[in-house]
């Protein structure tokens, strides 16, 4: 699948939240480092930062992204959640407003579709 083809992910309200809140997190209470910025499919710590403006943009708009950024974008909300010493960790449902268990459950869905999504779309453009 060519990286630039752009996929929309039939997303609940609540799943584009908490995608839309864990990009947020990085510009708040989370500490990203360079090295766990490039991790996460960014170039850097400021294109975690810029980029991820766009990508909550998209998301709110229900737009479609490239498979690229639906792996950055999950990989960013997983991280910053569960993470105490990069990400929001324990003060996650403070700043955002999501338990940990309405979180991990939704997680759980994002990572299903949005799996099953991607694999679905690479399979019909390799095929």
């Amino acid at each position: 699948m060519d990286s630039e083809e752009l996929v929309s992910v039939e997303l609940a309200d609540d799943e584009r939240e908490v995608l839309r809140r864990g990009l947020a997190e990085w510009g708040g209470p989370a500490s990203c480092t360079e090295a766990l910025a490039v991790a996460m499919g960014f170039r850097s710590v400021a294109d975690l930062l810029e980029d991820g403006r766009r990508l909550r943009t998209a998301l709110a708009a229900s737009e479609p992204l490239s498979p690229q950024d639906w792996r950055r974008v999950v990989a960013a909300t997983e991280i910053v959640f569960a993470s105490d010493v990069f990400g929001s960790g324990l003060d996650w449902s403070i700043t955002t407003g999501f338990s940990d268990e309405q979180t991990i459950n939704i997680l759980r869905r994002l990572q299903r579709t949005i799996g099953r999504t991607l694999h679905g779309a690479r399979r019909r453009l390799d095929g």
